[in-house]
């Protein structure tokens, strides 16, 4: 069965490189989730007004991947426990968060933030709430690493968390080519 989650890890780039090597992810749309107004834009976003966060919408097979693996690399790929901020990204719209889709997802996320909670020396700040709207966004940012490989952020920042998925996640990741 085909399921969809949002998330929000930071910049959507990297999280949208990550998932969509993930078998059983048919797709990955980089977007704005639970903005205030409609049909937010990149430039809005970034002004903080909107309260969007930059997600991606992951569409997987619920027979090839479970939704737990999905957040297990979620919570591993980027930091739970910081506020508002991935890296240098700094702002609302960077926030981490995770927006369900029904209470089925709502449970499975609180049980498994519960679960992994003891692991981390700082509070997990992680916002888990319903998905009110999602907004794809500009084109330009759609696959952005698989178009541009070479670009600094894609080689500083985004390679090197897609190197670790390999490593840790090996297992339940598509072919490396």
């Amino acid at each position: 069965m085909i399921e969809r989650i949002v998330l929000a890890g930071g910049c959507f780039w990297c999280t949208e490189a990550i998932f969509e090597r993930l078998k059983g992810v048919s797709k990955v749309t980089s977007g704005y989730a639970n903005s205030r107004f409609p049909n937010p834009t990149y430039d809005m976003v970034c002004t903080g007004i909107t309260n969007a966060a930059e997600s991606i919408e992951i569409e997987y097979d619920t027979n090839q991947i479970k939704l737990e693996n999905i957040l297990e690399v979620f919570f591993t790929l980027h930091d739970p426990t910081s506020i508002n901020q991935q890296g240098n990204d700094i702002g609302t719209e960077y926030r981490s968060a995770i927006f369900y889709l029904n209470n089925n997802q709502k449970t499975i996320i609180t049980n498994y933030i519960f679960k992994i909670k003891k692991d981390y020396d700082k509070k997990i700040v992680t916002e888990v709430s319903e998905l009110k709207n999602f907004t794809p966004a500009e084109s330009y940012h759609q696959q952005f690493y698989n178009k541009n490989p070479q670009a600094m952020y894609c080689n500083i920042i985004i390679s090197p968390k897609i190197k670790k998925l390999y490593e840790k996640f090996g297992d339940i990741t598509k072919d490396k080519n």
